[in-house]
């Protein structure tokens, strides 16, 4: 099926401003990225609930303020840092409370974390209908958690936003009802769209870290089935040294952990490491490097609407689009990392024809679409 999403007419009110609530979870920075315009758009239905799954003080505040996010309208507390079971039963409890407290009429999740696993539940258990945006995505593997969580949430969403047509199909291929199924688009095209800076300042931002456009590769290393064994972050770290250009890797708190308890020190030294940077500076970045190398599901999309080619070192990937688009390549860490980069390097062509390609996750309306499906859901009498 060669499904396209559907048009999006302009309307200066996508739902009806004086119904029941529409509750947003969400407790990521990746959900806070992806959901921003999502509850920007549902204006004074929307209500923001933050599980508080990665938080961060000094940081928290920063990310609502800068994706222009309503402020949180309740936020969980003993949540980040805990393991997955304690997490999830935890938050489907304060949750559950929560939805008992103050009903919305539907709950929206996007993805695939801990929160949307537990938010989903608590919901569905609470006879909330269910809005899950990024439906549909597999990468049948049942050794990522990320996998579980998605069709956890799949099995009680009432709404499958889907961002693709392969995510459509994976959906329609597991029995679910067409009509409760929504072809979206992805939400990160629009996120890219706004949060990219002017090109003047991307340019200062390389400067102030040391490196010229078009002259690096950007890596960004976090999952576990990286970081949490030795042998591999060793192999991905030594491989990305033995580029032909400067590797630039914002360094995540994992990794640096990951890497220091296997002795790795020296690894990273042969790197230009950075302190973790924020959404705007990323995309600065990335818009900047040359190569990407990554094994985070956003930069698999977020690669697709600047343009850039990025070697995903994963053993598998929910988000197939952007390798049959050409934008990406799935590798193992090695010698494969490493003979698959000087392969995209030595091709002149390359970037001419990712140019010109367009991303597979859509024409940057998602958001919309999705509010004004959420309307239909909530608002059948309207």
């Amino acid at each position: 099926m060669n499904a396209q999403p559907a048009a999006v007419p302009w309307t200066p009110t996508l739902i009806r401003p004086d119904g029941p609530p529409v509750t947003v979870v969400l407790g990521t920075r990746p959900e806070i990225i992806k959901l921003s315009q999502v509850s920007r758009l549902l204006g004074r239905r929307g209500r923001v609930v933050f599980t508080g799954q990665h938080y961060d003080p000094s940081l928290t505040d920063t990310f609502f303020t800068g994706f222009k996010m309503p402020a949180p309208h309740a936020t969980l507390r003993g949540v980040g840092g805990s393991s997955q079971i304690i997490q999830i039963s935890r938050m489907i409890t304060d949750l559950g409370n929560l939805f008992a407290e103050e009903r919305p009429s539907a709950v929206v999740v996007q993805g695939d974390t801990n929160t949307v696993s537990a938010a989903a539940q608590a919901a569905h258990y609470c006879g909330i209908p269910v809005v899950h945006v990024e439906a549909g995505l597999r990468s049948y593997d049942r050794n990522m958690p990320e996998e579980i969580n998605r069709r956890v949430a799949g099995t009680v969403t009432d709404l499958h936003c889907a961002p693709t047509a392969t995510a459509m199909n994976n959906l329609l291929g597991e029995g679910v009802d067409p009509s409760r199924i929504e072809l979206t688009g992805n939400t990160i095209v629009e996120a890219v769209q706004l949060s990219l800076p002017p090109v003047e300042d991307s340019l200062r931002f390389l400067e102030h870290v040391g490196v010229q456009a078009d002259s690096y590769a950007l890596a960004t290393i976090h999952r576990p089935e990286n970081t949490d064994d030795a042998a591999r972050l060793r192999s991905i770290l030594t491989e990305l040294a033995k580029f032909p250009l400067p590797v630039l890797m914002p360094l995540h708190p994992r990794t640096r952990n990951a890497a220091l308890r296997a002795g790795l020190g020296d690894a990273l030294d042969r790197l230009h490491t950075v302190e973790p940077v924020d959404h705007t500076q990323f995309l600065s970045l990335a818009r900047g490097a040359r190569l990407l190398v990554s094994d985070s599901g956003g930069v698999q999309e977020e690669c697709t609407v600047l343009k850039k080619p990025l070697l995903v070192v994963r053993n598998s990937t929910e988000r197939p689009e952007a390798i049959q688009a050409g934008f990406a390549q799935l590798v193992q860490p090695g010698s494969q990392l490493g003979r698959a980069a000087d392969a995209m390097l030595a091709d002149g062509g390359l970037h001419a024809r990712l140019a010109v390609t367009p991303s597979p996750y859509g024409d940057g309306h998602a958001s919309e679409r999705i509010v004004q499906a959420v309307a239909r859901l909530v608002d059948r009498d309207g």
